[in-house]
């Protein structure tokens, strides 16, 4: 792909598989998560749910802030696997499921979103669906 400031309809391809970085779940952001959203939640547990899917959300919004992506219209889907634990690492990707032009200035890009323990192992996923700007 090009430069990511400049990625449209036409540069995504179906199968495509997109890294989108990665990060590690922190205690210290575990322990204040729980305090503030989840209480009762045991952090010997791992990362809550809802932690977990705001670490996806902030590895995709991160990947796509220079796309010509104008909206994410859906996310759904969502399967989360299993709660990992303080310390581990997580990695985003990205698979092209379909794409749907929609007009002559718009497409939806249909993706499979996976969020990867250190093992290879699922960890949590979800469908999105986007609108990108045609060339």
């Amino acid at each position: 792909m090009s430069d990511p400031l400049h990625v449209h309809f036409e540069d995504i391809e179906n199968g495509q598989v997109l890294q989108l970085g990665a990060c590690a779940v922190d205690e210290a952001a575990i322990t204040l998560f729980v305090e503030h959203f989840a209480p009762g939640w045991d952090p010997s547990y791992g990362a809550p749910d809802a932690l977990v899917y705001a670490l996806w959300s902030r590895l995709a919004t991160d990947k796509a802030a220079g796309w010509a992506q104008s909206k994410v219209l859906a996310v759904d889907g969502l399967r989360f696997m299993r709660n990992p634990p303080a310390g581990e690492l997580l990695r985003g990707r990205m698979t092209v499921m379909g794409k749907d032009p929609v007009g002559d200035d718009k497409g939806i890009v249909i993706a499979q979103h996976d969020l990867l323990d250190e093992g290879g192992r699922l960890v949590f996923s979800c469908l999105t669906r986007g609108v990108f700007v045609r060339r």
